[in-house]
């Protein structure tokens, strides 16, 4: 069993806060699927960006979260607890950038989406399994999930050109 936080405990650490999805990880079952929902409002704020800034916000928030998910698995002593969703909260808006502006953005864009990005996340195919083996600390927390948001990202696109 892997240790965890408390939510009080998360109030206290914003570093363990914002890793644990603002509470979204402790989801006692599938708290990445948890954490992904939880990445679907943020995502409706964050899509009425530009799409430079969008990509921004993406290119940020996966720097950051090198070494606010290092901190909680490091304070944990785990390599990737799954209570840490920040990885799950980038990889689905990487995913998401991939969607053209046409067709319209609509619930269906959303949910095919998330069911590619977690698809991907929870089967883990090469590349993505390779890097979750090799590649420790923060990095590696964010970098699958990323590379499974590219992935899940390019067939949505595909989807909307030629679907």
């Amino acid at each position: 069993m892997q240790p965890t936080f408390t939510f009080k405990q998360l109030l206290r650490n914003p570093i363990h806060l914002l890793a644990f999805g603002f509470g979204s990880g402790l989801a006692p079952k599938a708290p990445g699927t948890a954490g992904t929902l939880a990445a679907i409002p943020f995502f409706l704020v964050l899509s009425l960006l530009p799409e430079t800034i969008y990509f921004g916000v993406c290119l940020l928030t996966f720097a950051v979260g090198i070494p606010i998910c290092g901190a909680s698995a490091k304070a944990l002593g785990v390599k990737d607890h799954s209570g840490i969703v920040w990885d799950e909260f980038v990889g689905f808006w990487v995913t998401m950038s991939f969607v053209p502006a046409f067709p319209p953005m609509g619930w269906a864009w959303i949910a095919a989406g998330f069911v590619l990005f977690r698809l991907f996340d929870i089967t883990k195919p090469w590349p993505i399994s390779w890097v979750d083996r090799n590649i420790h600390g923060g990095l590696g927390i964010m970098l699958d999930d990323l590379i499974a948001g590219v992935i899940a990202g390019v067939i949505l696109y595909l989807a909307a050109h030629f679907i």
